[in-house]
């Protein structure tokens, strides 16, 4: 399975373990390229490797200072350092990460984009501004997301209602029959682009304190909608 094309590395903290010295002729034979830690840099392992890391440390944790303790935290240390000197050194990203663990949590928050969360079609609620409020409380409710975005006849956004805004609008006497969607919605609503992270759309949801999030393309036309439930059943929150 080894190959001269491929680089080994041998840990024995003795640098003398029979089953790591027993193939070191053969290694050399192939030509491939040894690196070795060992806690003893005068150890046939070490000698042999092209390249031997010292890990030794002065006494052990244990006690009787026999169990391998803080000898194989050392080596852990040392491991880590390598895998962060090539991960720089191959300009390694949370990108490239996220890719090889793509049902990770990091991998949900560097991946996942808002279309692959949203609701769209049929599942996002909208009416026209001429609806009347029971309409709009109807549309709501069978979308079931908190909220119906308002829009015009080339389906364009030009507001939202949501359930904060109904519990005002009751407050205020508000006849369900006769009040119109264009009187009560509330315009300058926040919207996002179905391109950008989960994540980001997480943070625009925090940083302006609401729980849900219409989606629009660039002529600002309602493409899609999440909430903040979307976002926790995607593990994105």
């Amino acid at each position: 399975m080894i190959t001269n094309q491929d680089l080994l590395l041998a840990i024995s903290y003795s640098g003398e373990s029979d089953e790591i010295i027993t193939f070191l002729p053969l290694i050399k034979r192939l030509g491939v390229k040894l690196v070795a830690m060992t806690g003893n840099p005068d150890s046939t392992l070490a000698n042999t490797a092209d390249v031997h890391l010292d890990v030794g440390v002065t006494e052990e944790a244990c006690p009787l200072n026999l169990a391998p303790t803080a000898s194989t935290t050392a080596t852990l240390a040392m491991g880590d350092a390598l895998a962060v000197a090539l991960l720089k050194y191959r300009g390694f990203t949370a990108e490239d990460f996220a890719r090889s663990h793509p049902s990770g949590a990091l991998g949900k928050r560097l991946l996942l984009r808002v279309s692959d969360v949203m609701r769209s079609g049929d599942e996002v609620p909208a009416v026209s501004t001429d609806v009347s409020l029971r309409d709009g409380l109807m549309e709501m409710t069978q979308k079931g997301l908190g909220m119906t975005a308002i829009v015009d006849k080339d389906y364009k956004i030009v507001g939202i209602f949501t359930d904060g805004d109904l519990r005002r609008a009751l407050d205020d006497g508000a006849d369900v029959h006769a009040t119109k969607m264009r009187d009560i919605m509330h315009t300058g609503c926040k919207t996002t682009s179905a391109d950008i992270l989960a994540a980001e759309a997480v943070h625009i949801l925090e940083e302006n304190q609401i729980t849900s999030l219409l989606v629009a393309d660039d002529e600002q036309r309602l493409v899609g909608a999440l909430n903040v439930h979307d976002l926790f059943r995607a593990g994105i929150m």
